[in-house]
């Protein structure tokens, strides 16, 4: 089952950043690693910096992949982006997505959610 979820997620991220290249994003990294923190995908879209969580699942029977990217998860996104600004000394603004997919049979559902969520002070 874990390599199954493995293989998944890696689909699922060679889909997303597919999709946000087709938007008009250049990818700066992908599972850029912050001690035993990660980052799926950070990108810039124009001067923005876009920090991207990729979530994939095979069937949203336990609703939207979106909804496992939790106050938790939000918190460990935000520390290693912290991190990764502070590594390539960047001044910039910072923007965090989630792109959530559905891979089911044959069908494939990609939804991007801009601004996902915010860092809190």
């Amino acid at each position: 089952m874990q390599s199954h979820n493995k293989e998944l997620g890696q689909i699922g991220e060679d889909l997303a950043v597919d999709f946000l290249v087709k938007k008009g994003y250049e990818i700066l990294d992908r599972n850029w690693h912050f001690h035993h923190l990660e980052l799926d995908i950070v990108a810039k879209d124009g001067d923005m910096l876009v920090i991207v969580e990729v979530k994939t699942r095979a069937t949203d029977e336990f609703g939207e992949p979106d909804l496992a990217v939790t106050p938790s998860k939000q918190k460990s996104i935000i520390k290693s982006a912290d991190a990764y600004i502070i590594q390539h000394d960047m001044d910039v603004e910072t923007r965090f997505d989630i792109v959530s997919i559905v891979l089911s049979g044959k069908e494939k559902r990609i939804e991007h959610i801009e601004d996902a969520f915010y860092p809190t002070l």
